[in-house]
């Protein structure tokens, strides 16, 4: 639901009221979102009221609340507790709501304390660099709490294959701004035609999904250029992303669009299920369909895994 009185939450922040703004964040019973199909992941600045109240409304499927990049460090306790009180207003939600915290040495062991009673369905931890610091991750998260994972550092990157150590890590996310930064990177590489982008995106990847993590890949930032973000789209689609980070409506509205399958490959995939499955209860694993050619168990579970994912 939207956000009640948004009129007297901006009026508390305009007067520097957070301690009024704190008594209006009670926590409340939430359903949790546990659903791992979701094509579009919108940041959303937790400090805008409006963009807080539209969370129902929105187009992507999960939505960020976003506590680190964007927000001022003095506005920061104020988004804290708006975002606290966006969690509350919406117990059930169609979307799945992650709340993306700062890092844990500058304020996010703090936060994850706060939301840990509101129950985000997920907390994404930024910086993360080392083993250690997902364990730790997992001991401040509550348990009934999905733990993500930006993958920004250069150390992340040479460690993605170790950091799955709990199932309940549920999604890594490429920072690729961040990682360039970090490996001493010009962002102009940062083209789909760039064969070291092709690598990157790749190895990401399959090292997620190799871990049984949701790989999301990262946010173009230009929100008014659709056409380059339909290039980086329809690229990571072939390369077998499902999920993009995205800031606008309109990137929200292309990335399912790119990310979504045609009719024509759901209907093959249904037809592909129910022919191995009506050959299965003959005790018949393997065959050659006049339509599809061959069909065995690989070809059928590609064909669920399609259909699980719309």
């Amino acid at each position: 639901m939207p956000l009640r009185n948004p009129e007297k939450l901006n009026s508390l922040i305009e007067t520097g009221d957070l301690e009024g703004l704190r008594l209006l964040a009670v926590p409340v019973s939430r359903f949790p979102n546990r659903s791992s199909v979701y094509r579009s992941v919108m940041m959303l600045s937790a400090q805008n009221v409006k963009h807080l109240s539209k969370i129902p409304s929105l187009a992507a499927e999960c939505v960020m609340l976003n506590l680190e990049d964007g927000v001022a460090p003095a506005q920061k306790p104020y988004a804290l507790a708006l975002c606290a009180i966006a969690l509350a207003s919406n117990p059930t939600c169609g979307k799945k709501l992650i709340v993306r915290v700062n890092p844990l040495e500058e304020g996010g062991t703090e936060e994850i304390a706060y939301l840990n009673s509101f129950m985000p369905d997920g907390i994404r931890v930024p910086k993360i660099r080392s083993v250690d610091d997902v364990r730790r991750a997992l001991s401040l998260i509550d348990e009934g709490i999905e733990v993500h994972l930006s993958i920004e550092t250069k150390e992340a990157w040479l460690a993605l294959s170790e950091l799955a150590i709990s199932p309940r890590i549920k999604g890594y996310y490429l920072g690729m701004l961040d990682l360039f930064a970090d490996l001493g990177l010009s962002q102009s590489l940062i083209h789909p035609d760039n064969p070291t982008l092709h690598y990157l995106l790749s190895h990401f990847l399959i090292t997620s999904r190799s871990c049984g993590v949701k790989p999301v890949s990262f946010v173009y930032q230009n929100h008014k250029n659709l056409d380059c973000l339909r290039n980086w789209l329809e690229l990571e689609k072939m390369m077998g992303y499902d999920a993009k980070g995205c800031i606008a409506p309109a990137q929200a509205d292309l990335i399912h669009e790119i990310f979504g399958h045609g009719e024509s490959e759901l209907t093959r995939c249904r037809e592909i299920v129910a022919l191995f499955e009506e050959h299965a209860a003959q005790g018949i694993s393997g065959f050659v369909d006049e339509k599809y050619g061959f069909i065995d168990e690989p070809i059928y579970k590609g064909a669920m895994a399609v259909l699980n994912t719309r």
